[in-house]
């Protein structure tokens, strides 16, 4: 932790500087001093998940976010106008959450006896209230979970709620149909202690996909609004009809749409086709 804090911050012409010359060098050195000053953004996204500094596991959940800030670093394009620390972000969490899924049994989100039994069993109690038709308040959720309202309020933000709900809307649009993309997401038919990891890979990958939606336009926007992420798609036929094209035609357009989508995702998200692809 001394090697976190021996490192100023950059100023925003700085890192600038620095990921250009990166980009077009290839100077290993570049990328260290970027890595270097990017290190306490991987100590604070571990202590999300676990907040003992002195514990192993705090060091293992550190080590696997360096290892996903540098694939940020050679991956990151300084002319998009994105910080390197927002961009890095979304690696960092995604080689954290790999490990913690991997090793779950081994991991251990908490040391009492409340912090345990939230983590495994929150994501699940929210979603079974909603079900019932009641709002899933902290205060009711303690009741239910037989803990404290404090320590419900402080798993949900170290479960990453605040950040994107799963069945937020994409896009800017009020329709509902547009709420749904589970077929790009992990599987939930995973057991329920694994599902609390992808619950963080859910939210990463709803917010990905809000992101490409902004980069369609026209017919590609519709398609994608209207079939691909709808909870009631219209057929290839509906497509055709709207656009004056054959069936087959829009099919191509689907699938082409489809593999963007995939190469959009595989960029922005480590490992997405293991992440994405349901588990045997």
């Amino acid at each position: 932790m001394a090697e976190v804090q021996r490192h100023p911050l950059l100023t925003r012409e700085e890192e600038l500087q620095l990921a250009r010359h990166y980009k077009e060098s290839g100077d290993v050195n570049a990328a260290y001093r970027l890595v270097a000053w990017n290190l306490r953004l991987v100590v604070k996204l571990a202590h999300e998940y676990h907040r003992n500094p002195l514990s192993l596991l705090d060091l293992v959940l550190v080590q696997e976010g360096n290892i996903g800030l540098m694939q940020a670093v050679k991956k990151y394009d300084p002319e998009r106008g994105v910080k390197l620390s927002s961009y890095a972000a979304w690696w960092i969490r995604a080689y954290i959450l790999r490990y913690i899924m991997d090793n779950w049994k081994m991991v251990k989100l908490g040391t009492t006896e409340a912090q345990r039994k939230l983590f495994f069993k929150l994501r699940q109690e929210q979603e079974k209230l909603i079900a019932q038709g009641f709002e899933a308040s902290p205060k009711l959720l303690a009741e239910r979970l037989n803990v404290t309202e404090q320590d419900v309020v402080e798993m949900d933000q170290r479960l990453g709620h605040d950040e994107m709900s799963i069945d937020a809307p994409l896009g800017n649009d009020d329709d509902s149909r547009t709420t749904r993309a589970d077929r790009y997401l992990p599987s939930n038919s995973m057991p329920a202690d694994e599902r609390l990891g992808a619950e963080q890979l859910k939210a990463l990958f709803r917010e990905k996909l809000s992101e490409f939606a902004r980069t369609l336009e026209g017919k590609e926007r519709f398609i994608f609004e209207s079939r691909l992420v709808s909870d009631e798609p219209l057929t290839l036929q509906d497509i055709g009809d709207k656009y004056g094209v054959s069936r087959e035609r829009a099919r191509q357009i689907e699938a082409a749409l489809i593999n963007r989508m995939r190469d959009f995702m595989r960029e922005q998200i480590p490992d997405f086709d293991l992440v994405a692809s349901p588990k045997a």
